[in-house]
């Protein structure tokens, strides 16, 4: 497959389409807790705020300065995140990493559409970007923990 072949499949019309559409993607107001990620290989960076109920997401908030692979993994998390217990983000994190790292599975509902960044295995250069947005939620959950 010649290299034009291949960002065509890396940038699909799915892909943009989550990175054009980005759920929550504006800084809360009063959050519980705020956390930032940066990639030091890219740039990109994710800043999460939270407000948490009983260790579950009520509010969140993301501002994404991402490679649309960066900005579609924040999409597809900020579809899901109101809800989820630090366990859960956690759990989407590390099946996500293996599913990029290690030709692991998809990860499990509800973070399956995930599934559309399979074809960015092969490009380690993105993987950063594309975990940003779930590990500034883990920092923030973190930061939130800390300060109980």
């Amino acid at each position: 497959m010649s290299n034009n072949e291949d960002m065509v499949k890396l940038y699909s019309g799915r892909i943009l389409a989550l990175a054009a559409s980005i759920p929550h993607a504006e800084r809360l107001d009063q959050p519980q807790v705020s956390a930032k990620k940066r990639s030091p290989l890219c740039g990109s960076t994710v800043t999460v705020d939270l407000s948490l109920e009983n260790g579950r997401i009520s509010r969140f908030g993301q501002d994404v300065k991402a490679c649309a692979l960066g900005q579609a993994s924040a999409s597809i998390l900020g579809k899901k995140a109101i809800g989820r217990t630090r366990d859960e983000i956690e759990t989407a994190r590390d099946q996500l990493r293996d599913m990029l790292k290690s030709d692991g599975p998809v990860p499990t509902a509800p973070f399956e559409e995930y599934e559309v960044l399979i074809p960015a295995r092969d490009y380690k250069n993105r993987h950063a970007s594309i975990m940003l947005a779930l590990e500034a939620t883990l920092a923030a959950f973190d930061e939130a923990s800390a300060t109980a």
